[in-house]
């Protein structure tokens, strides 16, 4: 494995690359499952559930993996600056990429490229500018962990967003396919509510808190500091968007309408 290690950190395009080749495969293989009638007969749901059932796919691999590598090495949690392992560097790798879906030139990024590159090139960026701000923040982060190996174990805890990821993509999914009324639903919104505290908001503020700690000795402590209070504000409105649609919805919300509604809406 350290083998593997000191190949990554000389060639990180390389396996960014290579993670970008498996999520293109992923994304051809997911086109090919049928999808529920509400979303074919409609060309932004057709394109919203492709959009989201890669990133669904992203959330699971890299979720699961940010949690596997700090219980393998809790060290990561108090170190996040200079500690890291060959199997989160590699998290970072596949993370920090998944090219774009229908430029190759633009392969080299991270899921998040892939993700900014498929809403841009399909026409419904205007409705999604705080998508593309927080991919646009995220993706320097982490090509500056990369290649600098600091702040690796901070990538990794960042990660642990995609735990809640995974439901609150699920949760958008139903709702594309009408399903908002069913028992699913109501047991992935509790779920979802209960990750979004613990995963993600809990691993930003503590990221913060650590910039802040560490403030006077951490390499451009100013830029991710900044980075990450703007975020949060970013996710403490996305939470309130959250909490006012499935738990304390104030109108009847009406049927998306093609390209007409911003991706955040749901």
């Amino acid at each position: 494995m350290e083998g593997l290690l000191s190949v990554m950190q000389l060639r990180p395009g390389l396996f960014v690359a290579a993670s970008s080749l498996m999520f293109r495969v992923v994304h051809r293989l997911l086109q090919t499952l049928p999808r529920p009638k509400a979303v074919e007969s409609d060309a932004f749901r057709a394109w919203k559930w492709k959009n989201l059932s890669v990133s669904l796919v992203h959330s699971l691999l890299t979720g699961t993996l940010a949690v596997t590598c700090m219980v393998l090495c809790p060290e990561m949690l108090y170190k996040i600056y200079s500690t890291f392992t060959p199997l989160s560097y590699l998290l970072i790798c596949i993370s920090t990429d998944t090219s774009c879906q229908r430029e190759p030139f633009l392969s080299f990024g991270r899921y998040f490229i892939q993700d900014a590159c498929d809403i841009i090139l399909s026409g419904y960026a205007k409705g999604s500018w705080e998508f593309l701000l927080h991919h646009s923040l995220v993706i320097w982060c982490f090509l500056y962990a990369l290649y600098t190996r600091h702040y690796v174990a901070g990538a990794v805890i960042a990660l642990f967003v995609e735990v809640n990821s995974v439901f609150l993509h699920t949760r958008l999914l139903l709702k594309l396919a009408g399903a908002q009324s069913t028992p699913l639903y109501t047991l992935n919104k509790l779920i979802n509510l209960f990750t979004y505290v613990s995963f993600r908001l809990s691993a930003q503020f503590y990221i913060t808190w650590y910039i802040l700690h560490n403030y006077s000795w951490l390499d451009h402590g100013g830029y991710f500091l900044s980075t990450m209070m703007l975020m949060n504000i970013m996710i403490l409105i996305y939470f309130y968007r959250l909490l006012r649609a499935d738990f304390f919805p104030s109108r009847k919300v009406h049927p998306v309408q093609n390209g007409s509604t911003k991706f955040l809406k749901d």
